[in-house]
C-alpha cells in the first residue's frame, strides 16, 4: 500500500526481522570489563544477542512491560536488533524492525541540525534576535529572545507545559497541516516570555516550533519540505516523515500509541482517540525506525554530510546545565543541553542524544563517542516502560 506524506511521497518497506524470545534476565550488572573490551574492539557478552540486555529486554516485553523495537550498534554495525509487541492491536499487527515509530521530541534534533545548516550558510546567526528573522511577537520578546537561547531551552518563549488534560477544541478540530502549523504560532506569537530570557532552563516545546519557523523564514521554504529535503534524504531516511493521523491510521507499518488511563490503568490506543494530534512539529512528531535513526547518527558524524564536524560538535556539547531529575541514576555524573541535542556524563563516559516522550511514547537513542556504540529503543508505551532499559544499557556500554 502507498500513501502520500504531507510533502512527499513514501518509500518501499524495508525488511522485515523479527524477535527472539530469551530467558528472564539476572540482576547482575556488567563492572568495567564491558567497557574495556568495547575499547579493544570487542563486544561485551552482555550486549551479544542472547546476552544480559537482550534477555531483559525480552522478559519486559513477556511481561507485558515494553513494545517497540531495540538496535545496538557498535562501529557502525548492528550487533543486536529486537522488535517486540504490537504496532495495532486492533488488527493484530506486530511491530517489526521496519515499523515506524513516533518520535516524540527525538525530533528537536532534525530541527536543531536544518536550523544549524543555515547558521553554516550564514544565513542565521545564533547570537541574534528573534526579532530579526520573524515578526509578530512582543516587542520585548522579539529584542531580548536570542537563536542560542531557543535552542538551548532558555528563552523562556512559549506556553506552560501542559500537565494534564486534553487538547482544546479548536486544536482537536484541526485537520491539515497548515490548519496546525499556523494555528500552534499564532498561539506562542502573542505571549510574553515566561522569565527573563538566559536565566535559567525550562524545557520549551514552543521554542523549537519558533525555532522551524525561523527556517522555514530564512530558507523560504515550507518547514517539512526542508526538513525531507536537506535533513532526511541526505541522511539516507527514506522513509521517516511526518505523517498525518488519517495516513497513520490508514497505515500497517506504523505504531499506534498505547497511553496508561490514568484512572482505570489499562492501555487505551491513543493514536485512535481525539486527543491524537493531527501532525507534528518541529517540536516533535515524525515517525522514523530505529534503522533509519542509526543512519541519522552516522551521516551526523560524517563530515559534511549534514554538517561539519565541527558544527556537530559545537551541537552536541553542553551548553546549559538540566537541573537533575527525582530519583535520577547515581551514576549520571552531569546532563545538560547542547544546540537540539542532550549532552550526558554517565559512568565517567561521554555520550549525546535524545529522549521522546508523550502519550504511548517512549524513546531514545544514545551515542558513545568514545566507544563507538549507538543504541536505539522506540516504544509505543509510556516513557515509564523504557526508562528501566535505558539504565541498564547505560551501565553495560559503559561498564559503569
Amino acid at each position: 500500500m502507498e500513501r502520500r506524506s504531507p510533502v512527499a511521497s513514501r518509500r518501499s518497506l524495508l525488511g522485515v526481522m523479527g524477535a527472539a524470545p530469551f530467558a528472564v534476565a539476572g540482576g547482575v550488572v556488567a563492572g568495567p570489563a564491558s567497557a574495556a573490551a568495547s575499547r579493544r574492539g570487542r563486544i561485551p557478552k552482555e550486549l551479544r544477542p542472547g546476552g544480559q540486555y537482550d534477555r531483559y529486554i525480552a522478559a519486559r516485553a513477556k511481561a507485558g512491560e515494553f513494545s517497540g523495537t531495540v538496535l545496538l550498534a557498535h562501529r557502525g554495525k548492528p550487533v543486536l536488533e529486537r522488535a517486540y509487541g504490537m504496532a495495532d492491536k486492533a488488527r493484530k499487527t506486530p511491530n517489526r524492525m521496519d515499523t515506524l515509530f513516533n518520535l516524540g521530541s527525538i525530533g528537536k534534533c532534525f530541527t536543531a541540525t536544518a536550523l544549524l545548516q543555515l547558521v553554516q550558510r550564514r544565513k542565521v546567526a545564533l547570537h541574534e534576535k528573534l526579532g530579526t528573522y520573524l515578526d509578530g511577537f512582543p516587542a520585548e520578546v522579539a529584542a531580548n529572545v536570542t537563536v542560542h537561547q531557543l535552542l538551548t531551552h532558555t528563552s523562556g518563549v512559549g506556553r506552560p507545559p501542559q500537565t494534564s488534560g486534553p487538547p482544546n477544541q479548536e486544536e482537536q478540530a484541526w485537520d491539515s497541516v497548515e490548519e496546525v502549523w499556523e494555528g500552534t504560532l499564532k498561539a506562542i506569537r502573542p505571549l510574553p516570555t515566561q522569565f527573563t530570557p538566559g536565566t535559567r532552563y525550562k524545557y520549551s516545546n514552543d521554542g523549537f516550533v519558533v525555532l522551524g519557523a525561523i527556517v522555514a523564514e530564512v530558507s523560504g521554504q515550507d518547514y517539512y519540505d526542508y526538513v525531507r529535503k536537506h535533513v532526511f534524504a541526505p541522511a539516507g531516511m527514506k522513509r521517516t516523515d511526518f505523517y498525518t493521523r488519517p495516513q497513520i491510521l490508514a497505515a500497517d507499518d506504523i505504531a499506534h500509541s498505547y497511553t496508561t488511563d490514568r484512572k482505570t490503568g489499562e492501555r487505551y490506543d491513543f493514536t485512535a482517540s481525539e486527543r491524537a494530534p493531527f501532525v507534528g512539529l518541529p517540536a516533535g512528531g515524525s515517525y522514523s525506525t530505529a534503522g533509519e535513526l542509526l543512519t541519522f547518527v552516522q551521516a551526523l558524524r560524517e563530515d559534511g554530510k549534514l554538517l561539519d564536524h565541527a558544527t556537530v560538535e559545537l551541537a552536541t556539547s553542553g551548553k546549559t546545565v538540566v537541573p537533575p531529575e527525582e530519583g535520577q541514576d547515581p551514576l549520571l555524573l552531569c546532563s545538560h543541553y547542547g544546540y537540539g541535542f542532550a549532552a550526558n556524563i554517565f559512568g565517567g563516559r561521554r555520550l549525546f542524544g535524545h529522549t521522546g516522550g508523550g502519550p504511548g511514547v517512549g524513546d531514545t537513542y544514545n551515542v558513545y563517542p568514545d566507544l563507538d556504540w549507538v543504541s536505539v529503543t522506540l516504544g509505543n508505551y509510556d516513557s515509564t516502560a523504557t526508562k528501566p532499559i535505558l539504565h541498564l544499557e547505560r551501565r553495560l556500554i559503559t561498564g559503569g
